[in-house]
């Protein structure tokens, strides 16, 4: 199946079992903005308390924070944001559609890379065991021309970037021939800056009222209270302040479902370190951060690490774990090293000194700052594709049928455990419930008695429900009941007085923490 039709069986998939829908849909719909159904507000939850629990549960020297999403609006000149957060936009003058310009740019070097991995994977399939991919990638003339211009495209690319250089991106369209994906013309404007941010008012008056911003990021809202956190806490340095939040953003494209939106949810850990220490802290969190997604146990290969080409103002390193998408590797997660630059900022237009006192030194000094930032609606995206998996069965009699199961992880499922009576009567009803009742003090847990055990099971594994038990005639004579296992289908009998540490076991979050 081409990934661009697997994308869209998601983003219906999402819809039709409740995980995501489109914000306002009855009037139409509000761009780039989407809500999250019964199931996918569980997941999302999930995923949430994942994060959480792995930062500030497992690391003594890591503390939570809920800042408001309204600060004071000189936070965003200290930080850079009112004059420099901005991405290059760019129109086509037939189609009337914008586009940032740089990742018209990266979808061309995409092109490139795509390319020569299709003469990869040909020569992999032709040559068998006997391949060597490095040799052939070092010698085939097609992929060493490919090679060449996405070479010569990424230093020009570079360049442009690192000089601000406006006129450069749109010679870089232009001679690479790029058109519009709508009208297909080539017929450019102008290079020009758009800042990102959204502003309102805020007063009782317009005479009297004060410009604002919605927050672009959380980080700001750490580092503004940094200090307080330190001194309540008695915390020493290096330590680490983690906060789940919206964020708000007037994205130029806003596209590729929930991948890009303009009103999403952030979690960020700022991590304050000694100066001259930064670099190595930053290897560290990259390598800690990159373990967390891998321990979701959807492949190694699907992640991978993509320096920055360009380092942002406040920067002296820069990294994202990139997964890949259906639509490619793209960033879910950046790890940056900050420096000093944010609380010296803050210090300058505040007048407060924001300095740390370290007693084994005895010297005042500004912390640096390492930073993990990761998109829960990015993170939601990335389990949502990886576990979505269509499957063929083969029955019985030859014949074959087929099922939808989301595979996630059991930890993350927005449903741990259904109950079914086999039928509507008998009593078993009754028994089920009584099960469930049990059951709901722990986990999530859903109960269904309508239609075929079949049927009810295929809605389970579009859910992503990893077990779901049936009470049946012999339950009422032994207290035993079935357990289905949702990626093997698999069934085994239990008694019911050991179902709850059965189930709990293995859908308990500390089973992934454990790991890290």
């Amino acid at each position: 199946m081409a990934q661009e039709d697997l994308f869209k069986k998601l983003v219906a998939h999402c819809k039709e079992y409740g995980f995501v829908f489109q914000s306002s849909e009855i009037y139409d719909g509000l761009a780039a903005v989407y809500d999250y159904g019964q199931y996918g507000v569980e997941l999302k939850n999930n995923i949430k308390k994942y994060w959480w629990d792995s930062l500030v549960l497992l690391h003594e020297n890591v503390v939570g924070l809920d800042s408001a999403i309204f600060m004071h609006p000189t936070i965003w000149k200290a930080s850079g944001h009112v004059d420099a957060f901005n991405d290059p936009l760019i129109d086509n003058k037939d189609s009337k559609k914008r586009y940032r310009a740089d990742v018209l740019i990266e979808e061309q070097m995409a092109k490139y890379e795509g390319k020569i991995n299709k003469e990869v994977e040909k020569a992999r399939k032709r040559f068998g065991d006997t391949f060597d991919e490095d040799q052939f990638r070092a010698t085939n003339p097609r992929v060493l021309a490919n090679q060449e211009k996405l070479d010569a495209l990424h230093g020009r690319f570079v360049k442009a970037l690192n000089d601000s250089d406006l006129d450069e991106l749109r010679q870089i369209i232009v001679d690479q021939e790029i058109a519009c994906p709508v009208s297909g013309s080539r017929n450019w404007t102008n290079v020009r800056q758009f800042n990102l941010m959204f502003s309102t008012d805020m007063g009782s008056t317009s005479e009297s009222s004060n410009k604002i911003y919605l927050r672009p990021e959380t980080a700001q809202g750490i580092f503004v209270n940094y200090l307080n956190v330190q001194k309540s806490g008695r915390m020493k340095i290096p330590f680490g302040i983690a906060q789940i939040g919206k964020a708000f953003r007037n994205e130029i494209v806003a596209r590729q479902f929930i991948f890009r939106m303009r009103e999403f949810e952030q979690m960020e850990m700022q991590f304050f370190v000694p100066p001259g220490t930064e670099l190595e802290w930053f290897e560290h969190w990259k390598q800690h951060r990159m373990k967390w997604h891998r321990t979701l146990g959807f492949g190694d290969d699907m992640y991978r690490f993509h320096d920055h080409d360009k380092l942002a103002h406040y920067a002296n390193a820069a990294t994202d774990i990139e997964f890949k998408f259906p639509f490619g590797f793209k960033e879910v997660e950046g790890i940056h090293s900050r420096t000093d630059f944010d609380l010296e900022s803050h210090q300058e237009y505040s007048g407060k000194k924001l300095q740390y006192f370290d007693p084994e030194t005895n010297k005042n000094y500004v912390p640096y700052v390492v930073e993990t930032s990761i998109g829960v609606d990015r993170m939601f995206l990335q389990i949502i594709s990886a576990a979505y998996t269509e499957e063929t069965l083969k029955k019985e009699d030859g014949s074959t049928d087929s099922r939808v199961v989301m595979k996630l992880p059991s930890a993350l499922a927005p449903v741990k455990l259904a109950v079914f009576p086999l039928t509507k009567k008998d009593g078993l009803p009754e028994k089920a419930r009584t099960i469930l009742n049990e059951m709901k003090f722990e986990f999530n847990c859903q109960y269904e008695e309508k239609d075929s055990i079949g049927k009810r099971y295929r809605r389970q594994d579009a859910i992503g429900t990893p077990y779901c038990i049936t009470v049946d005639h012999q339950t009422l004579e032994d207290d035993t009941v079935t357990i289905r296992y949702r990626d093997t289908m698999e069934q085994e009998r239990v008694n019911i007085t050991s179902l709850l540490q059965i189930i709990k076991e293995k859908v308990n979050m500390s089973n992934l923490l454990r790991q890290l």
